[in-house]
């Protein structure tokens, strides 16, 4: 269960990260996509900047709670903004990856129960 738990965390880390630097660096498409929301550039970059973070945290066991918890709320404002966009499909894979970050915090949040302080 750990290697595939592992996996998974390291999938969703590299979709979070590739995800928040396509924010951070203002890729026209993300620009244009968030921006039809009300997304300004400040704000899409700190929502990028806010994914990145989650990637460390997520990636590091001891803060993995964390940044499964930061990942996950941005995952589910992107759903909510792809469902309002009517682009189901995409919103329903963002919805998945979501749930996989749920069952890794709530894993990670087990194991640090475990752990002596």
């Amino acid at each position: 269960m750990n290697i595939i738990l592992n996996a998974i965390v390291a999938i969703l880390a590299f979709l979070a990260l590739t995800s928040g630097a396509g924010k951070i660096m203002l890729v026209q498409r993300e620009v244009e996509f968030f921006g039809a929301y009300g997304f300004t550039d400040p704000i899409l970059m700190a929502f990028g900047l806010a994914q990145l973070v989650g990637v460390v945290l997520l990636i590091i066991p001891k803060t993995r709670v964390y940044g499964a918890a930061i990942v996950g709320i941005t995952f589910l404002v992107s759903a909510c903004v792809l469902l309002l966009d009517g682009n189901i499909l995409v919103a329903i894979i963002t919805l998945i990856a979501t749930l996989l970050l749920g069952i890794i915090l709530r894993q990670s949040y087990k194991e640090a129960k475990k752990l002596p302080s």
